[in-house]
């Protein structure tokens, strides 16, 4: 079974950086896209940056620019550096990724922008 584990989230400030991590268990090869999302209580999780098995990556637009998606494939891992944060990037942020025509999400780590 595939599971997903996250660490990273936190209390950060207006304009500070965190960097949020996913790691995948289990004996597994050849995951393919790996993405990061966020969902907001009462709103429809939406996605934030992916990353294709080629390395293709693509953002939302309130990502672009200041979040960075990377992967080690070696690692079955996903990374998502996140600058110049706003409060407006305060929620829960999920990390998927896909295999074997299935998807696997983590359990989510809250980030929360705040002075």
């Amino acid at each position: 079974q595939v599971q997903l584990v996250e660490s990273g989230g936190g209390l950060v400030q207006p304009g500070g950086s965190l960097r949020l991590s996913c790691e995948a268990s289990g004996n597994i090869f050849g995951i393919n896209g790996r993405g990061w999302h966020r969902q907001t209580p009462g709103k429809e999780r939406e996605l934030v940056a992916h990353i294709s098995s080629g390395g293709t990556t693509i953002y939302a637009d309130s990502a672009k620019g200041r979040f960075t998606i990377s992967s080690d494939k070696g690692k079955n891992t996903v990374f998502l550096q996140m600058n110049s944060l706003k409060p407006e990037d305060t929620t829960v942020y999920y990390c998927k990724m896909a295999w074997r025509s299935l998807d696997y999400w983590g359990q989510g780590t809250q980030v929360t922008v705040s002075s």
